[in-house]
């Protein structure tokens, strides 16, 4: 389906991709992996035609089309179920001739082509979607720019998965959506019949979807069979093997070299030295296997507190005079790992804010220690920092009166030393930024971290790397996040923010992702249950549409038949009686009246095919 060969990239100096080349095979769904920086995204876009590669090509079957996520969220004054229906171009094209045209013959092609590609079932599919991205039927008719960026962009996938293309491209498909929008969207894409090409770092979701893991490494790919505990594996032993190689060839190394010292100067030997020396000078070296700085994850810990940390009792909050969340009870301790889950909206990011005391309850009581320290990280912090200085001014600011020590100390807890701590931010990967705002936000030592959504733009093994850091932090942690294993990795309690309050869920993870399911499979059956009601209505509609237009095209058929026959008819009473014809067939010749009639009925054949096919699209209709 998709041939990557020899495709090399340089930006700014720099080489990206160095003749990476990869075979995926027909419909198969391919999860497109590698560390931060490496190249996921600059190689997508090449595949996607927005970036001409130096050297390379990346080919697909001729006719074949392919679905790619712009950067910039849909907005204006459409609907989200208008511009999902819109990203069908051919159905939007002739639902608009349909409406427009009134050739009646065109018309009955038109509408044969709307039945062909299932065009009246277009709505109800459409509404599936979106309703499994979270958007409730009224939502689905505001107009989408009164949603944030993050709700637009959840649009912008809904539209590709619509279109079905042939190729669909997703990169980082899941930043944008909640745990249950990703439930929904790995089970749409378990099914979806044509090739997926998907960058993602979630290890359960290319578990649950991919058959094959493309891994960018150094700017070269290879293609591993099955998900990625699978690739963990045949990686592991390949890094065995390479290891090995190294060995072996080092010894080879010093094994030429020693020959090579102890033989040059006598002459018997020069010879046997002098090709040894070449051996050893063609001899390329085994690439060893670097240790990433950007796998460093380490948060300092402050003495610990004395429990409870915070209790909320009967606490509301919100914003201005409208409550979010009422009837709070909750207590943290600070050996507490929780996790916060629900739906986007429904209000964990202003439970978090409570929390870290960036609001104040509207009602009943919220206790917190004194002495308590919170690190709160948002996604906001790391889109705030100041592309055009470095990670040592940003954190010599935060940390004011420290010694440039402490300073450098702290941002090597996180992979920034040397070079890196005076890199301009706007040079920096995703993940780095959000190494750096972690790091910013842990400066103090707290004695309780709030991470909302952390692992966006860290890769696999970075997320592994953060694991095993908040597994060591000694305080709280309450984190919000749509990554399992993560939270099955972190978490020892699990509540649910839903209804308008917050309660402890009493269940593991896995019992949490089966409740999911079954709600949203109710809640889908029931919003599609009423669009179903407007799509028979609408369908029902078009088809009176559809059967008018035919209807006149097999009566204009019939009026033509009727006027070629009397025409027929006057021409064999030329033929077999000239007396009796009419004075413009009686100047004819025979020659040219059975020339004229041979023309009629090839005339009468064609007006016959017309109200033949008129009439059985008429038929298909009424079923």
């Amino acid at each position: 389906m998709l041939n990557l060969t020899d495709i090399t990239v340089r930006l700014g100096g720099r080489t990206i991709l160095d003749g990476a080349t990869a075979k995926l095979p027909p419909k198969s769904r391919v999860g497109l992996i590698g560390r931060n920086g490496a190249g996921k995204t600059t190689l997508v876009k090449v595949i996607a035609g927005s970036l001409d590669p130096d050297t390379g090509t990346a080919d697909m079957p001729r006719g074949s089309r392919l679905g790619y996520i712009a950067q910039e969220a849909p907005a204006g004054q459409a609907t989200p179920f208008e511009t999902v229906l819109a990203a069908d171009i051919e159905r939007a094209a002739l639902m608009h001739e349909g409406e427009t045209s009134h050739d009646p013959d065109r018309l009955g092609h038109v509408h044969d082509r709307l039945m062909a590609i299932d065009a009246y079932t277009a709505p109800s599919r459409a509404a599936q979607i979106l309703v499994g991205l979270g958007f409730s039927e009224e939502a689905q008719h505001q107009p989408l720019d009164s949603f944030s960026g993050g709700w637009r962009m959840r649009v912008a996938l809904a539209s590709l998965l619509f279109s079905q293309p042939d190729l669909l491209l997703l990169d980082e498909p899941s930043n944008h959506l909640d745990l249950e929008a990703v439930l929904w969207l790995e089970d749409f894409l378990k099914s979806y019949p044509a090739t997926i090409l998907i960058v993602s770092h979630e290890r359960d979701f290319l578990n649950n979807v991919v058959d094959h893991i493309l891994h960018l490494e150094r700017g070269k790919l290879w293609l591993y069979p099955g998900g990625y505990d699978s690739f963990e594996r045949q990686r592991a032993e390949r890094q065995a093997q390479i290891a090995s190689a190294r060995q072996k060839q080092q010894a080879e190394r010093e094994k030429l070299q020693d020959y090579v010292a102890r033989n040059s100067a006598r002459a018997s030997t020069a010879k046997q030295a002098q090709s040894r020396a070449k051996a050893l000078a063609r001899m390329q070296p085994i690439a060893e296997l670097v240790d990433d700085p950007s796998l460093s994850f380490d948060f300092p810990s402050s003495a610990e507190l004395r429990p409870p940390l915070i209790t909320l009792d009967l606490a509301s909050v919100g914003y201005g005079d409208t409550p979010i969340l009422s009837r709070l009870n909750l207590r943290l301790d600070p050996d507490d790992r929780i996790a916060l889950l629900g739906r986007n909206g429904n209000g964990k990011t202003t439970l978090a804010r409570l929390l870290a005391a960036q609001l104040t309850p509207m009602d009943g009581a919220m206790n917190a220690s004194g002495k308590m320290r919170v690190g709160y990280f948002t996604q906001y912090q790391v889109e705030e920092l100041e592309s055009d200085e470095t990670p040592l001014q940003h954190m010599t600011v935060q940390m004011k009166g420290a010694s440039p020590g402490a300073v450098r100390g702290q941002l090597g807890r996180f992979g920034f030393s040397g070079d890196k701590a005076i890199t301009k931010v706007g040079k920096l990967s995703g993940g780095e930024r959000a190494r750096l705002a972690l790091a910013l936000i842990t400066r103090d030592a707290p004695h309780m971290l709030i991470l909302d959504e952390p692992t966006n733009h860290l890769d696999v093994d970075a997320r592994e790397a953060l694991i095993q850091a908040l597994n060591q932090y000694t305080g709280a942690v309450v984190i919000v996040s749509h990554d399992r294993h993560m939270l099955e990795m972190t978490a020892d309690r699990l509540v649910l923010v839903d209804n308008g309050t917050a309660k402890e869920f009493d269940g593991s993870l896995d019992d949490y992702i089966a409740f999911v399911l079954a709600k949203d499979a109710s809640d889908t059956a029931k919003e599609v249950s009423k669009l179903n009601k407007k799509d028979a209505r609408k369908a029902a509609a078009d088809a009176r549409e559809a059967s008018q237009g035919l209807r006149k095209a097999a009566k204009a058929a019939e009026a033509e038949l009727a006027k070629l026959n009397e025409q027929k008819s006057k021409i064999d009473r030329a033929m077999f009686d000239p007396s009796s014809a009419d004075a413009a067939l009686s100047k004819l010749t025979m020659t040219d009246l059975m020339k004229r009639r041979a023309e009629i009925e090839g005339a009468i054949a064609a007006a016959e095919a017309t109200w033949l096919e008129a009439s059985e699209k008429l038929e298909t209709v009424a079923a």
